[in-house]
């Protein structure tokens, strides 16, 4: 039988089996098997109101954007413009891809050759994620030589897709800016779809779980992250510093502010860390995009919903803050984020 998933548990086992690691795990398992995140609701968004003639109806779908992004730092979004038909397509087109065979998703140079799975970097079992993953540029999306010669179908589903997610994440954005003093534009002409990322999750079963992450804890290094996921569940977030678990809602999107917004935002708007727990029995699949700038602009803080406040963070590019996560990764097997760009 010809295997399509990675080998999570072999590499997993490698870790588990180093002497110095044997504490940890029994502290991953302990913790694992007690605390049950509660679960919880988030913030809802009809975004129809957007398009009302009231204006009072459109500006508190405006304001609810806003404080959901600082006050969660995520929420859901309905009527969001993206059809369940395309949706379901570009479900069939995923569940297709990832059933190809391992060695062929690992070797063969799908999707600009983005596949990875597990944590390379991994040193610890709680730096492990149990999943695979494609992670593409949207640049990428319409170049035939990604495809291979069994998933042209999937080319012209991402295109469609990715072109919607983007349309979405820019009235978004463009909402969050204007709320901060600024024009849309402002945060068009360092973010356009040219930048931007699309990736294509599936966590397997594990039968390790319930004390295996899924995705370890981590915030976005991005603006803007769009999440469409299954029904399966396991997505978590920080909220009033415990974890609580996302319900999910089949009409809806989830959308969270990335370290990039937060520091462009002058921490008007919160980038939180978030997690998925594996699952057990049943395999799960999400796909996001993300809102990303061009590796050398800057992210200074622009927020003048406060004019006599200073600047929280000094100003830095997308470069140079995806190189300092690198090295902190390599360096301590964990990223640090926006607090290395600390102004005091």
């Amino acid at each position: 039988m010809i295997e399509s998933n990675p080998p999570l548990l072999h590499h997993y086992g490698t870790l588990v089996r180093n002497p110095s690691n044997l504490v940890q795990v029994d502290q991953q398992r302990h913790i694992g098997g007690l605390v049950q995140a509660e679960e919880c609701q988030l913030p809802l968004i009809d975004l129809h109101g957007l398009k009302s003639p009231d204006t009072r109806e459109s500006l508190e779908c405006a304001r609810a954007i806003c404080r959901a992004s600082s006050e969660w730092g995520f929420f859901q979004v309905l009527n969001h413009g993206i059809s369940p038909e395309l949706l379901q397509s570009m479900r069939r087109e995923q569940l297709k891809l990832f059933a190809a065979p391992f060695e062929r998703k690992a070797t063969c140079g799908l999707l600009n050759n983005s596949y990875r799975w597990g944590t390379p970097t991994a040193t610890r079992p709680t730096q492990y994620s149990w999943s695979e993953a494609f992670h593409i540029p949207v640049t990428k999306i319409s170049e035939e030589a990604c495809y291979g010669d069994d998933f042209g179908s999937l080319r012209g589903v991402m295109e469609e897709f990715a072109a919607a997610m983007s349309n979405l994440a820019k009235l978004l954005a463009g909402i969050l800016a204007n709320n901060l003093g600024h024009r849309k534009e402002s945060l068009e002409d360092i973010c356009d779809s040219s930048t931007c990322f699309l990736r294509l999750n599936r966590y397997p079963a594990c039968p390790i779980s319930p004390e295996m992450f899924g995705l370890v804890p981590h915030t976005d290094s991005d603006f803007l992250t769009i999440l469409c996921q299954d029904q399966v569940g396991g997505l978590q977030l920080m909220k009033d510093s415990k974890w609580v678990a996302v319900k999910p809602n089949p009409d809806a999107l989830i959308v969270n502010i990335g370290d990039l917004f937060q520091a462009w935002s002058n921490d008007v708007y919160k980038s939180v860390e978030h997690k998925v727990m594996a699952n057990e029995k049943m395999e799960r699949y999400s796909i996001a995009y993300f809102m990303c700038p061009s590796y050398d602009s800057l992210i200074g803080s622009c927020s003048s919903t406060s004019p006599e406040s200073s600047s929280v963070y000094r100003k830095f590019t997308f470069r140079e803050y995806r190189n300092q996560i690198q090295q902190d990764v390599q360096k301590l097997g964990h990223k640090v984020g926006l607090s290395r760009f600390l102004l005091q």
